[in-house]
């Protein structure tokens, strides 16, 4: 069973999926995208928005944690859909503290299954659990 979360979670994958592949499209536009083509309100459209915003934020900061824990990898050799799956994963460990970080974990492992190759979803799981042990949160949820 998809929860609420989980397809906000592919909504926003896919809006930053987009911002990835237009580079001169701005946030704000990708968020105009998301309004437009979703049919997400309320808690679901908050939660959408502040993943895209979260990650477009910070992007230099998740992109720098992904590549210090990928060994041997590059963020921009990585493959589209892995690269925004782990910068969504790094934005919910290190910044979204009401979210356990094996749901976090998880759910990036699910939308890799869904949207990556076969081998992503173990990629996934590497890079985001070296990136929880090294980078602890004290507030992070249980």
């Amino acid at each position: 069973m998809k929860t609420v979360r989980h397809t906000s979670r592919s909504q926003a994958l896919q809006v930053l999926y987009q911002l990835d592949v237009q580079k001169n499209l701005t946030l704000d536009t990708g968020l105009d995208y998301f309004r437009a083509n979703f049919e997400s309100e309320g808690a679901e459209a908050a939660f959408v928005e502040r993943l895209i915003k979260g990650v477009m934020d910070r992007l230099k900061e998740i992109d720098a944690k992904i590549e210090e824990a990928a060994s041997h990898w590059r963020v921009d050799r990585m493959g589209r859909v892995d690269r925004n799956v782990l910068r969504m994963g790094v934005f919910e460990l290190l910044y979204c503290d009401e979210i356990p970080a094996t749901v976090s974990i998880n759910e990036m492992i699910e939308l890799a299954k869904s949207f990556a190759d076969e081998d992503s979803p173990k990629f996934v799981n590497a890079v985001l659990d070296r990136i929880r042990i090294n980078n602890p949160v004290p507030n992070k949820a249980p």
